[in-house]
């Protein structure tokens, strides 16, 4: 198995609301408005995809109970301090509970992180030691 991912799907609670988060956040869909089942959007090297959380638990085998947060955070890198700012103000005026106000990291960094309308959670990140690639890519010990 290859290093990557392909798509990271979120199970949501209303579409439409979270669909109106995300384009909030300047993201275009890349699935056609004729399938609102399931809403994509293409990220650098991978997707990220919202559907029913219904669907997802379904497609998956599991019970659609739960509970709280998820038990995964989504990581969103920047470049510098003040764009984390910028990234966790977006969010809250687009519906998006603060979780954790951005702020220097013991780790050398900067983050602070929220939840969606859904309750998935996103830290924004500024890593002086992963400095990221000129389209905006990632990887652990910085793009050279």
């Amino acid at each position: 198995m290859e290093q990557r991912l392909s798509i990271v799907t979120l199970g949501v609670a209303d579409l439409a609301r979270s669909k109106a988060f995300y384009d909030g956040l300047g993201w275009k869909a890349a699935s056609s408005p004729e399938t609102e089942e399931i809403i994509a959007y293409d990220l650098i090297s991978m997707a990220l995809a919202l559907y029913p959380w219904e669907k997802l638990a379904e497609d998956a085998g599991i019970s659609v109970d739960r509970t709280g947060h998820s038990a995964v955070t989504l990581a969103y890198n920047v470049s510098t301090e003040p764009e984390v700012d910028d990234m966790i103000n977006l969010a809250e005026k687009n519906g998006a509970s603060i979780t954790k106000p951005a702020q220097k990291a013991f780790w050398g960094g900067y983050s602070g992180c929220f939840a969606d309308p859904d309750g998935h959670i996103w830290e924004i990140a500024f890593n002086p030691f992963a400095k990221l690639g000129p389209n905006g890519e990632f990887q652990w010990n910085g793009v050279a």
